[in-house]
């Protein structure tokens, strides 16, 4: 590897976690489609802080593009409270009327300098070493590792001392502003982040893949993870692998480095979506499955409770006996007769089937959840 591929992986690794870490918020917020809006209606301001100033690197960019993403969210929630539109249709209608004034007074006036939309939207993170840090006749490294990880530390400096707030802002807003908290503050302030992360991170990879690190990590983590703490550390370390394994990626495959770490950023919320312990479709499926062969034991335990006492008890020796009154095939009724004897849920006598206590147990469970009247 040579220094520009490290510089690379490094100013991705760090925009990947800067925006992973407000991104849990987002998504916890049910506030995602927000990162998309912002990413796209900062364009303005970004512009407009451009021609007052005439420099790319100035500062004003960031407080200006801060603004605009506040402004969006502050316009998508005042068209939401009017109740003519949904939240989803007020975002809709905010940002791609900004977005469309961004581009327009880019092609109108910027046509000579480095901000064109092809940069805004796609970024291009392999020229971003070029960009360097001159202090004192030493080059001390790419401009945009030290943008970037300073837009981190402000990120995690944010969650760490307001974590109290964001947390329960985040689940229960009239909780918050019962005990002071100031929910409306808390919300401004991250929009405010998501703004600055996204501005931040605009010359170097874009705001497709500012929306890719932003929402795919944490959406990933969150089906990893119920703690709030775990999540925002398992959103960081996947969006870093997917950047990462992004470039290389692109490196195998001679594609695009930000298209590719977007797709991995993909891949690994598939991969969470897919084999998540609790939440993963697989997990689902195979719960789902095992509920329906408890469903089928309790119903044998039923039906042979019943019965118990009875002139017929323990009459299903067989097991087509039991597709006659519980209407299985035979290879079901068999399958949920061994799974009952390993369960310890029945037992065979000279062919007979009979209840143990676990079985009558199960079967006033049963009865209890279904409302029916249980014998004495």
């Amino acid at each position: 590897m040579n220094t520009a591929q490290i510089e690379i992986q490094m100013i991705a690794a760090l925009t990947a976690a800067a925006c992973a870490l407000p991104g849990v918020f987002l998504v916890l917020r049910r506030m995602s489609l927000v990162s998309d809006a912002i990413s796209h209606a900062i364009l303005p301001g970004i512009v407009a802080a451009f021609f007052i100033t005439g420099s790319l690197a100035s500062p004003l960019l960031v407080v200006a593009a801060a603004l605009t993403g506040v402004l969006t969210v502050f316009l998508s929630e005042l068209l939401n409270r009017t109740r003519l539109v949904q939240e989803d249709a007020a975002i809709g209608l905010v940002f791609p009327f900004l977005f469309s004034i961004g581009v327009i007074l880019i092609s109108r006036g910027t046509g000579n300098v480095h901000l064109d939309t092809d940069a805004v939207l796609l970024g291009e993170i392999a020229f971003a070493p070029f960009e360097r840090v001159i202090l004192g006749g030493w080059d001390i490294g790419p401009q945009s590792a030290y943008v970037m990880g300073a837009i981190l530390i402000l990120n995690a400096s944010f969650i760490i001392f307001f974590f109290k707030e964001l947390k329960v802002s985040t689940f229960d807003a009239g909780l918050a502003a019962s005990l002071g908290f100031a929910p409306a503050f808390i919300h401004y302030a991250l929009m405010a982040l998501v703004s600055i992360t996204a501005v931040g991170a605009f010359d170097a990879v874009g705001s497709v893949l500012v929306v890719a690190l932003m929402i795919a990590p944490p959406s990933a983590a969150y089906l990893l993870t119920d703690d709030l703490s775990r999540m925002l550390g398992l959103s960081a370390a996947i969006g870093i692998a997917a950047a990462v394994g992004g470039f290389w990626l692109a490196n195998l495959l001679d594609a695009s480095i930000a298209g590719s770490m977007a797709t991995m950023c993909g891949a690994f919320f598939g991969l969470a979506f897919l084999f998540a312990p609790q939440r993963g479709l697989l997990a689902q499926m195979l719960r789902r499955a095992e509920q329906r062969w408890e469903f089928a034991q309790m119903t044998l335990a039923i039906h042979l409770f019943n019965h118990e006492g009875m002139p017929e008890a323990g009459a299903e020796s067989m097991e087509s006996h039991l597709g006659e009154h519980l209407r299985w095939n035979p290879d079901f009724a068999a399958h949920v007769v061994r799974r009952s004897e390993r369960g310890r849920y029945i037992y065979r006598k000279e062919g007979r089937l009979f209840l143990t206590d676990n079985g009558r147990d199960l079967a006033r469970r049963g009865l209890s959840i279904i409302g029916v009247p249980q014998k004495k």
